[in-house]
């Protein structure tokens, strides 16, 4: 025998089978419910598909946990081969096999992009599929969310909106719970605020009156009309003035967006001080002329 074949029966005889079984536990992944890994599908059944994540058995992904949405065959969401991001969400048995979710990644993806949209003060197309007594149920990117009959703009027939799709703003995006609550009110209101500018004259519908003013409602978004902005002589009771629900129409003098505030006035509409007052009919009539002569400037305080 020669040297050569000496040294290398030295080195097969001196790796031992206790040193092989090291050999494999230094190279064996240690897996853990909750961590994402990838791996590539070989196999799949009736059950689900079969997983290679590069551990020392196959991991295992049940059909049910193989996308939100609803499949017919597997193959449309677990191509054989193509190498995927899973989910573990049970921890190794006895034979090192693991458990795999596709559904409870995409549901952490969607939980993030619902976060950044609310942080970004995005609105979100919301399907009503329910209703109960506080408001309506309705599902968001495949998850079950809520918008309570307070923050809707129907309120009286909620029945009517099963199946409609609503554009709606955020009001509480909680993975941690599972609460997603949302508001159409908001989002409308956001909507119609894009479209005013100070200067514009306007149309809405008195809601309430106050002592320091009225409050009018602009498609969604409330204007106050304060007591000094109604006309140029002093008005001493609004309540004789206006009436709820009267229809009327006032120029933009300031908005501010980030409070959701908008200020209105009719005083900048009057030929004389007090024809508001006097002759309020004639002054919504011709109130577009009027706007446009006053040069859509806010009034002097």
């Amino acid at each position: 025998m020669n040297s050569e074949s000496k040294n290398s029966q030295t080195a097969n005889s001196s790796f031992s089978t206790d040193d092989f079984a090291k050999a494999l536990k230094e190279h064996d992944y240690q897996f853990q419910r909750g961590q994402v890994v990838r791996g590539k599908v070989f196999q799949l059944d009736n059950d689900g598909a079969y997983v290679d994540i590069g551990g020392k058995s196959s991991a295992f992904l049940p059909r049910d946990e193989a996308s939100l949405r609803v499949l017919t065959n597997l193959s449309d969401v677990l191509p054989m081969n193509d190498e995927l991001e899973f989910l573990i969400i049970r921890d190794q048995d006895p034979e090192g096999q693991v458990t795999l979710s596709r559904k409870q990644l995409e549901i952490q993806q969607v939980w993030d992009k619902l976060t950044k949209m609310q942080e970004n003060s995005q609105t979100v197309q919301a399907r009503v599929t329910g209703v109960n007594k506080g408001g309506i149920i309705v599902e968001v990117l495949s998850l079950r969310g809520f918008i309570p009959r307070s923050h809707l703009s129907e309120r009286d027939n909620l029945e009517a909106l099963k199946g409609q799709t609503l554009s709606a703003s955020f009001l509480e995006v909680n993975r941690n719970t599972k609460k997603l609550i949302l508001s159409q009110r908001l989002a409308t209101r956001s909507s119609n605020f894009s479209l005013l500018e100070v200067g514009q004259l306007v149309e809405g519908k008195i809601t309430a009156i106050k002592p320091f003013g009225v409050f009018v409602d602009l498609e969604g978004v409330s204007a106050l009309l304060h007591i000094k902005q109604v006309s140029q002589k002093f008005i001493e009771s609004l309540e004789k003035v206006f009436q709820i629900r009267q229809q009327i129409k006032a120029v933009i003098i300031d908005l501010d967006e980030g409070k959701g505030r908008v200020a209105i006035s009719t005083r900048v509409l009057e030929n004389f001080p007090g024809e508001v007052v006097e002759n309020m009919s004639e002054v919504m009539a011709s109130a577009e002329a009027r706007a446009n002569r006053a040069g859509n400037k806010p009034p002097s305080q």
